[in-house]
């Protein structure tokens, strides 16, 4: 379980069964100063490599949550942005989003990049796992 740290910047960090709102993830990286914003959506696609996907199962470590917050906190302090993320697990169908993570920053190059690398943080660190339903009956764990 990550160590917390109380001079970790405010992020916001949420992972639950409802659906993600993305207007409140947004508004929590919003600011005056800044000039561009980029926020990312994982949506559920309906293939994987070669193989027709159905659904998906997501499920997550008890800490799950925390050690979003700490993924993001890192992305946070590297980058002196403000970063949030919300990932959704359960049942998810086609179509449905998964994943929204958001940042903030004066100029769209660092806002462009400190999305993309708390993307790819979030899916490295953040011990969350998904079960795809493929077409024909058959599932698959991916990033067990």
């Amino acid at each position: 379980m990550p160590e917390t740290d109380s001079t970790a910047p405010e992020v916001f960090a949420r992972i639950g069964t409802d659906p993600l709102d993305r207007a409140e993830i947004e508004a929590f990286v919003r600011s005056a100063e800044n000039g561009a914003l980029v926020t990312f959506e994982g949506v559920i696609r309906d293939h994987d490599h070669g193989e027709s996907v159905t659904a998906l199962d997501y499920e997550a470590h008890p800490a799950a949550e925390e050690f979003l917050r700490e993924t993001l906190a890192q992305v946070a302090v590297e980058t002196g942005l403000r970063v949030a993320a919300a990932h959704r697990i359960g049942a998810l169908t086609v179509g449905d989003v998964a994943l929204v993570a958001s940042v903030a920053a004066p100029h769209r190059a660092e806002a462009f990049a400190a999305c993309a690398l708390l993307v790819d943080r979030i899916k490295e660190h953040t011990p969350i796992w998904k079960r795809q339903h493929l077409d024909g009956g058959t599932t698959e764990w991916v990033n067990l």
